[in-house]
């Protein structure tokens, strides 16, 4: 009893004194004028944060002149849309932020939004911006708390547009990412783009999605930035939206989200609100939005889709044959017995939308922004002995849907970027034969200490046509017959474990696209830095 009392005095003396610093007054009995309408999860940030214990993702506590903790942006269509992340805040703290610019060396206030006490975040949407210039900007909470940085011009007049992509922020490692941010602000792209996986935290997404910000907002600080959630940060192992359905386990095998409605609009709210408007914004079930849109960067048109929301789940609606309705470990199975009529992949609306985006713009560059990419593009899953078949979390199948898809995606003659499996490889897909399709760079994960894969034929040999630049390089038909051609892969056999990140640079004089690959330890500012072996990869569009 003596033990408990003197910790309870010690978190009452804590509290007090980050409070005091801070001139704010709260008690440990004061209430939260918003309770969140979920239980057991976001308890870090949520009802009366400030009575939790120490946790190890980061502390919320801030200083508050430290309470603006990072702001994230797109600039489409001349609307500049920035939300403003904040820490948590007490009870009796104001709930408005502000967005100023400068023009003329004097700051101007352009608007005001009240924050969000579910995931502590709003959203500025500006329209008629000019877009030939770069323009400074700070969000402001408070007397003193704010974050500041630059919405750049549109680089249209740029003949090299370059794209930073990355993907699976594990908590394996809560270190900073300074090697990564100090790499991509020293090659400077005009767009960076999260694929998903910032928060591997599952019930506890904004304390994650704040660490993840604070260890990467110095590279979106200064330039645009995708980030789209993919199932850990929805807070499942996997995910199969089927629109919106309400999932009966975690592992979300069965269709659907497994956690509260609310607590998926606000992971949305927090990754996705500031991309441009969404192209057909009607909700699914359950009242949880969407937000696949199209943004135009410096002339380069990308879709940003997802893969998972609509995706039909494998837990009752095909034979199992593995350990559970996703793994298929058994060679001799018939693909087609799972490639059953009615099954979905992106959905309707979004290959409407894929349609629609393939006719605009063609005088632009065209990349599909997704997921995860489009095919069983690994062999062995979490260890070097575990030999799967066929992956259903893979957008290899449905077969049928993934054939739809590429087909699009061929017709607007894009090229995909998509990140989640933890092996960067380059592929380019067949539809009907090898090599009719588009290609695709799935980027290497952040941290890669964690459920590794290889890319690692059962008889070791090469495919046909094989470019010889890898041992298994060439023409292959993955666990579910898709026909695919690899290219360059990074299995996780090197000293960066397979981490790192994408450089993609487009090339609109010439329609070439070149994909680089940095391993996460290396500087790329040294002489004689290296890429992953296999990249650069470079394709024509012509």
């Amino acid at each position: 009893m003596i033990k408990k009392s003197v910790s309870f005095l010690i978190l009452v003396l804590l509290i007090f004194q980050n409070c005091k610093k801070s001139n704010i007054t709260v008690s440990t009995s004061e209430k939260p004028p918003i309770k969140a309408p979920f239980k057991g999860i976001d308890t870090i940030a949520t009802n009366d944060w400030w009575n939790r214990k120490p946790n190890n993702i980061i502390n919320v506590k801030v200083d508050r002149d430290e309470v603006v903790a990072f702001g994230i942006y797109t600039l489409h269509n001349n609307i500049v849309k920035l939300t403003a992340q904040l820490f948590p805040l007490y009870p009796n703290e104001i709930r408005e932020v502000r967005l100023e610019i400068k023009q003329d060396d004097n700051w101007q206030e352009i608007q005001k939004k009240e924050v969000n006490d579910l995931g502590w975040s709003t959203t500025f949407r500006v329209e008629n911006w000019d877009t030939t210039k770069d323009y400074k900007y700070r969000i402001l909470h408070g007397e003193n708390a704010y974050f500041e940085g630059v919405i750049r011009k549109d680089p249209i007049n740029k003949q090299e547009i370059t794209m930073a992509a990355l993907s699976c922020n594990s908590n394996r490692d809560r270190g900073d990412r300074d090697k990564i941010v100090n790499n991509i602000n020293f090659q400077n792209p005009d767009l960076v783009f999260f694929a998903g996986d910032q928060s591997y935290d599952h019930t506890e997404h904004t304390a994650a999605w704040l660490k993840f910000g604070m260890q990467f907002r110095e590279v979106f600080r200064n330039r645009p930035c995708v980030t789209i959630p993919d199932d850990h940060d929805y807070g499942q192992g996997n995910f199969w939206g089927e629109y919106g359905k309400k999932a009966t386990t975690p592992a979300g095998d069965d269709g659907g989200f497994y956690y509260h409605p609310a607590y998926a609009k606000m992971v949305e709210r927090c990754q996705t609100a500031h991309l441009p408007d969404a192209y057909d914004p009607l909700p699914i079930e359950q009242g949880i939005g969407v937000y696949y849109t199209s943004l135009v960067v410096g002339g380069v048109d990308f879709a940003i889709i997802e893969d998972r929301k609509f995706k039909s789940g494998p837990n009752g609606e095909i034979p199992q044959a593995g350990p559970r309705p996703d793994h298929i470990l058994d060679p001799s199975y018939n693909p087609e017995s799972i490639n059953l009529e009615g099954l979905e992949l992106l959905g309707e609306r979004q290959l409407n939308f894929l349609e629609d985006w393939g006719k605009q713009n063609q005088q632009h560059m065209k990349v599909v922004l997704s997921q995860t990419g489009f095919c069983g593009g690994a062999h062995l899953h979490g260890k070097k002995k575990t030999r799967l078949h066929a992956d259903l979390d893979s957008n290899g199948w449905p077969q049928t849907g993934r054939n739809k898809a590429l087909e699009l995606i061929k017709k607007a003659n894009a090229i995909h970027i998509a990140g989640d499996q933890h092996l960067a490889t380059v592929i380019q897909h067949g539809i009907d034969e090898f090599d009719d399709g588009p290609w695709a760079f799935v980027v290497p994960a952040i941290v890669n200490n964690y459920y590794s894969r290889w890319w690692l034929p059962e008889d070791e040999k090469a495919g046909a046509n094989t470019n010889g630049k890898l041992p298994w390089n060439g023409q292959f038909l993955d666990g579910f017959d898709n026909k695919i051609t690899m290219h360059a892969y990074v299995n996780p056999d090197n000293p960066s474990n397979g981490a790192g990140y994408g450089l993609i640079k487009f090339k609109k004089n010439s329609q070439k696209v070149v994909f680089k690959c940095w391993p996460r330890d290396v500087d790329v500012s040294d002489d004689g830095a290296k890429q992953f072996n296999g990249f650069p990869v470079e394709i024509d569009l012509k």
